[in-house]
């Protein structure tokens, strides 16, 4: 993986959260496989970010990528997609997790806001996990609308086409 202080290990990441808590920052995190960059996801993250002042991003790693998606996904590496989303002017740092449920990364987190897609129409269709860990720490859980068209299936699609 590539050498980043904006690429946090689970390990260093209670000790990163202590540091802007600290810092009185307010924290938005999201989570997901960003397996093929597309524009959903671009605008998605940047309303993400304008929702406070940092941004991060947890990313599945291979295993649960292939766990979720099936076995010829993910398409890009996990070192690949967190070395990409690092690059964009919306996200200050990324880590991968590992499993389908993104449960410890959030509790070790603890984000002020939760932030996920459309694809989601409400709170009541997330994850309760995922829910009562954010409500647990204080947190916000705001959806975020989806780019209509705009997913990686469709282009796995299109590219099978």
């Amino acid at each position: 993986m590539l050498v980043t202080p904006n690429i946090i290990p689970t390990p260093e990441l209670p000790k990163w959260r202590h540091e802007v808590r600290q810092s009185g920052k307010k924290l938005v995190v999201t989570n997901g496989c960003f397996d093929i960059l597309h524009l959903g996801h671009v605008r998605y993250l940047s309303e993400a970010k304008a929702l406070g002042d940092l941004l991060v991003v947890g990313i599945n790693d291979d295993a649960s990528v292939q766990e979720l998606k099936g076995p010829t996904r993910p398409i890009n590496h996990e070192n690949d997609r967190a070395e990409i989303l690092v690059s964009l002017k919306a996200v200050d740092a990324v880590t991968l997790f590992s499993g389908k449920r993104c449960h410890d990364f959030l509790d070790i987190v603890q984000p002020d806001i939760y932030t996920k897609g459309g694809d989601y129409l409400s709170v009541d269709d997330l994850d309760q996990g995922e829910v009562k860990i954010i409500r647990s720490h204080g947190g916000e859980i705001v959806i975020l609308p989806l780019v209509p068209g705009k997913s990686t299936t469709n282009i796995v699609a299109k590219m099978k086409a």
